[in-house]
């Protein structure tokens, strides 16, 4: 079995793919400013971006882990993810509320999916 390391540096690999699966790292927002609607959509975006490399799409995407440093981040949060999942192919999700690792952030999302091309 092989694995590809994609976007990789001395402390992680921003995705992974073995046998078909992709994994995403936790996607943090490039707009530490924004709002937690705008710094969601960036993180789609991202998302969206690091799928394309490793061979995927948002369709194929399994499951996501979403988390908010705080909770009363949800609606801004679920009005970005709704308005980018694709329809009838909405994953299996979690969302929590967790401390991250910069104050700024608002969001961070983890994903796996499935791959379609190579």
């Amino acid at each position: 079995m092989s694995i590809q390391y994609l976007g990789q540096n001395e402390r992680l690999s921003e995705a992974t793919v073995a046998n078909g699966f992709v994994f995403l790292s936790g996607m943090v927002p490039e707009n530490p400013e924004a709002d937690a609607k705008a710094q969601t959509e960036n993180v789609l975006a991202q998302i969206d971006h690091w799928l394309a490399q490793c061979g995927s799409d948002k369709r194929h995407i399994l499951e996501a882990t979403i988390f908010l440093t705080d909770m009363a981040d949800y609606a801004a949060m679920n009005e970005a993810w709704d308005a980018w999942a694709a329809p009838g192919r909405t994953p299996a999700r979690a969302c929590v509320e967790a401390k991250l690792a910069k104050p700024e952030w608002k969001v961070e999302i983890k994903v796996s999916a499935v791959q379609i091309s190579q």
